[in-house]
């Protein structure tokens, strides 16, 4: 059974930064892919950034570019979220995703939710201005 799990969310003011992790059972990290996604309260759920091909690639949303780096620890089969200057639009629930196996069609459709089969519960993470 898959459980991902995610902490490290909390407020902060703008400018700040947090790092958000993401603690993975029954799914290896270094043979998969995964994936960030934040929900903001009447928005869809958008794709922050993703990480494949054994942590050597990664790819980001426009809105987080420069400023957000994911990483994953092999060892502790843990994904991380860095994230920089945060800003109050950054406001939203943070989810870590998970895929079965990674394919072509992953890289092309990674910041689509329907491109995983595992989700986190999620944690909050609220920027004041």
């Amino acid at each position: 059974q898959v459980q991902l799990v995610e902490s490290g969310g909390g407020s902060v003011q703008a400018g700040g930064s947090l790092i958000l992790s993401c603690a993975a059972s029954g799914y290896t990290i270094s043979s998969g892919c995964m994936g960030w996604f934040r929900q903001a309260p009447g928005k869809e759920r958008e794709g922050v950034a993703c990480i494949y091909n054994g942590g050597r690639s990664t790819r980001y949303g426009d809105s987080v570019q420069g400023r957000f780096t994911i990483s994953q620890d092999n060892a502790k089969n843990t994904l991380y979220l860095q994230m920089n200057s945060l800003v109050p639009e950054d406001t939203a629930m943070y989810y870590c995703a998970a895929r079965q196996q990674c394919t072509a069609y992953y890289i092309v459709n990674w910041s689509r939710p329907g491109a995983y089969h595992y989700w986190g519960q999620g944690t909050q993470v609220t920027v004041s201005s």
